[in-house]
């Protein structure tokens, strides 16, 4: 992971600030989340029901989908220099555009939307995230994620 300075980081507001490598979305990580939400819809977690729809197999939960970009962001995101510490701060905007097929595999793209100072010690993050299945031209989800970064 790189590390830039704050100031240098705000230059790049408007560009494509990371690129995570792909996650793999299989059936047991869409079955262990099906456990832990105790979101156990057919087309989650039975393969033969979900066979019978538009789907044409089981697809992974959009929130599960939501759930990667944390990691995602650990993957792709430069370091800022002085950060202490970030926590998430919500979404603006968030839809499920296409589903994500069980075996697929995905990856966030982020694009730096703009940094606002809150205090002398923090600062507000807006990403536009789009998270893409490889070999498909839609992508899985398209979101305004906001985070606040602690500086020391």
């Amino acid at each position: 992971m790189t590390s830039v300075s704050l100031q240098d980081y705000a230059k790049r507001v408007g560009q494509e600030v990371g690129l995570s490598r792909w996650f793999d979305v299989g059936q047991v990580r869409i079955d262990a989340f099906a456990d832990v939400t105790e979101d156990w819809q057919f087309i989650h977690v039975d393969p033969a029901a979900a066979a019978g729809t538009p789907f044409r197999g089981t697809v992974a939960h959009g929130f599960l989908t939501l759930s990667m970009l944390p990691a995602m962001a650990y993957d792709a995101l430069p370091n800022v220099s002085n950060r202490v510490m970030a926590v998430n701060y919500g979404f603006d905007k968030v839809r499920f555009v296409s589903p994500v097929p069980s075996g697929s595999r995905i990856r966030a793209r982020f694009v730096l939307k703009e940094i606002t100072p809150r205090t002398e010690k923090e600062v507000m993050m807006r990403n536009e995230v789009t998270v893409e299945i490889e070999g498909l031209d839609k992508p899985a989800l398209a979101a305004e994620w906001l985070g606040i970064s602690y500086l020391s």
